[in-house]
């Protein structure tokens, strides 16, 4: 993948932006379970183990997209508080040791851009990234727990061509869970790598540009379902659906790739160089829109939090805390941030 150069015209990738509104997505889901379609959900996600108080049980809620695991239990109520950034497919195939044998295949036409072979390298356990081009702008597929990869990076591959055979691979996940964890994410930044150094010295990134981190994720399983109803649906148009949650203010920077990458999130003129911008975020953290403002400042702010009795650590992944007035970016609220400008 090349390199995204400061010095691009803002122009340019306006252009593009006009172009994404027109192109229609085509995307098939990646293996032979459709249960999806017909609101068999429980056919459809595959189960996680939930250990409540001593309670176990098998919830088919959790492999879906979002909020949905890690119950706390609050003054409002029970409140999920880990995301889960894509959809977990069962298989609908075993062998007769019980292995799943589902094929796992590309949802739309694009190029392998990474390949992860090592099955303990991450929580993904084996995986496969594939980078997809519509209106001009990148989108990353990414398939998980893998039990054979058939496909190498660089490797250019139409929808429906098989990338590999659905699997365990992973942390925590056994034979009886084997499952595809499947993504479509956008990509934050190409200076990931040296973030990643600065920020979790005393980790090691084995994934380059390509690591979950700087990945994040759409509601893939809802974008299917509105796909079906209505098939000249864009990303840009699904996305304007998104609830914004927050938003932050933060200097302006050449840094900040998300304009040149993903121009349809410019609310305002595409060649305006303002002071800074103010970035909406979905719940989730996913970037929505980017907003000029002239208001100066030297580092990230927050500037709206949606209001809740809760406070916001349990909403946001921990990147806000408090909530009202004394709501606040986090430690790790203000390193996402610096991961979206780095190195600024």
């Amino acid at each position: 993948m090349s390199r995204w150069r400061p010095a691009c015209a803002l122009l340019f990738f306006a252009l593009m932006a006009a172009q994404a509104e027109e192109a229609p997505l085509h995307l098939a889901l990646p293996t032979d379970n459709h249960a999806l379609f017909s609101g068999h959900y429980s056919d459809f996600y595959q189960f996680i183990e939930r250990n409540v108080h001593g309670v176990i049980s098998y919830p088919w809620e959790g492999g879906q997209y979002g909020f949905v695991r890690d119950p706390v239990e609050t003054a409002e109520g029970t409140v999920y508080t880990r995301f889960h950034e894509g959809m977990d497919i069962r298989p609908i195939r075993r062998d007769a040791q019980g292995e799943s044998l589902d094929e796992v295949r590309a949802i739309a036409d694009g190029k392998v851009v990474y390949v992860s072979r090592a099955a303990g390298a991450s929580n993904y356990g084996r995986y496969v990234v594939v980078e997809h081009r519509w209106g001009g702008c990148p989108y990353y597929s990414l398939y998980a727990h893998l039990s054979t990869i058939e496909v190498a990076a660089g490797q250019v591959v139409r929808q429906g061509e098989k990338l590999a055979v659905m699997g365990h691979t992973g942390e925590g996940i056994d034979r009886e869970r084997a499952h595809v964890h499947v993504e479509l994410n956008l990509l934050l930044n190409d200076h990931f790598e040296q973030w990643h150094d600065t920020f979790f010295k005393n980790e090691q990134n084995r994934h380059g540009i390509y690591n979950g981190i700087n990945l994040t994720g759409l509601d893939l399983p809802q974008l299917f379902i509105a796909l079906h109803t209505n098939p000249a649906l864009t990303i840009p148009a699904f996305l304007a659906r998104e609830e914004v949650f927050s938003k932050v203010i933060i200097p302006n920077t050449p840094n900040l790739q998300l304009p040149l990458r993903y121009p349809w999130m410019i609310d305002g003129p595409p060649n305006e160089k303002p002071v800074s911008w103010e970035i909406s975020f979905a719940r989730s953290g996913l970037p929505l829109r980017l907003a000029p403002s002239s208001r100066a400042v030297s580092a990230a702010e927050l500037s709206y939090l949606k209001s809740s009795a809760l406070d916001s650590r349990y909403l946001t992944r921990g990147n806000v805390a408090g909530h009202g007035a004394n709501a606040h970016l986090t430690d790790s609220g203000k390193a996402y941030l610096r991961l979206l400008t780095f190195p600024d």
